[in-house]
């Protein structure tokens, strides 16, 4: 099967590629053109998933079809986007019609749940691996940003921390569960849910967010340093799940809500002015710590004491001894 003939068949004719609001050109010539409304912006981000590093090899692609999408749609939920497009650049050892029939259909499905269509991409031999690049529109001056974080403002998480690092050792196969324990990780880490709508409320509000990939204290660090402020993180109010504290126990699953990464729930800085707001309208919203005068980020005990640990969370290209 050609590259050509392999488009057709698996992506070209995926209902999520057939348009949408904002597409204007899709699939089928050298550049997709999307529309944005007068007084928006155009906001892109690009991700990489290579096998194992990002995911298990080999692995189910139907599964892999959702999570390769839906972490690279979760950029746009932390930047307040309402998304448009994506494309997908796909690398693969060689063509199995059953595994791209099952990636396709995973990848479409979250493409519908997410309301994104699939406008181009490119096909390639080698080492397995997806990079998705991601179009949403943000009205002007309104994108949420790592910026603009201000002492006083209360730092918070849209959700539960820490079910798919929990997961990754049923994942790899490393452990066993029973199912009312294994499922709930199990799909946090497959088909994690992107944001977009909380996202979208917390416009005007937040003062700054980020969605959690590489672990809260590693993603806070960023916020800390882009808007040039201290962060203190309270680990009693680490919101964690009863599945992952059955799983792992209390006190590691602190540990992987802190440092285990591949959540992809926002985390974001709001003035505690706003707070009552967003919770009266149901946000999944959990305060989990403060901003403060200084830089770098800082772990608390219940008595306030500084206990942060050395490793904070995934790093690409760590040096290690």
């Amino acid at each position: 099967m050609g590259e050509f003939e392999l488009i057709r068949n698996f992506f070209a004719a995926a209902p999520c590629a057939q348009g949408g609001e904002g597409v204007a050109l899709g699939i089928g010539d050298d550049c997709a053109l999307l529309a944005v409304p007068p007084g928006e912006q155009l906001a892109i981000s690009t991700d990489t998933l290579v096998a194992g590093v990002h995911f298990a090899d080999p692995c189910d692609p139907f599964l892999l079809g959702q999570r390769s999408l839906a972490v690279a749609v979760s950029d746009l939920a932390a930047m307040g986007a309402t998304p448009i497009a994506f494309t997908l650049a796909l690398t693969l050892p060689t063509v199995t019609a059953d595994w791209l029939e099952a990636y396709s259909r995973g990848l479409n499905l979250m493409a519908r749940r997410c309301g994104v269509a699939l406008v181009g991409g490119d096909t390639t031999r080698g080492p397995l691996s997806l990079t998705m690049t991601v179009f949403g529109r943000v009205p002007a001056a309104q994108a949420l940003t790592r910026s603009g974080a201000q002492p006083g403002d209360l730092l918070c998480v849209g959700g539960e921390l820490g079910n798919a690092a929990g997961a990754l050792p049923l994942v790899l196969g490393q452990r066993m569960a029973d199912a009312a324990v294994a499922e709930p990780l199990l799909a946090h880490y497959w088909s994690p849910q992107p944001q977009l709508a909380l996202g979208q409320a917390l416009r005007g509000k937040a003062t700054s967010a980020l969605d959690i990939s590489d672990g809260l204290l590693a993603d806070c660090g960023h916020i800390a340093l882009a808007s040039k402020v201290g962060i203190q993180l309270e680990r009693s109010k680490l919101p964690v799940s009863a599945a992952l504290v059955a799983f792992l126990g209390q006190s590691a699953a602190e540990t992987a809500a802190l440092s285990g990464g591949d959540d992809y729930v926002l985390a974001f800085t709001l003035p505690s002015v706003e707070l009552p707001g967003l919770l009266a309208e149901g946000w999944p919203i959990h305060v989990v710590g403060r901003v403060v005068t200084g830089q770098g980020v800082a772990l608390l005990d219940a008595d306030g004491q500084d206990i942060t640990p050395q490793t904070r969370g995934y790093q690409h290209f760590r040096e290690t001894p």
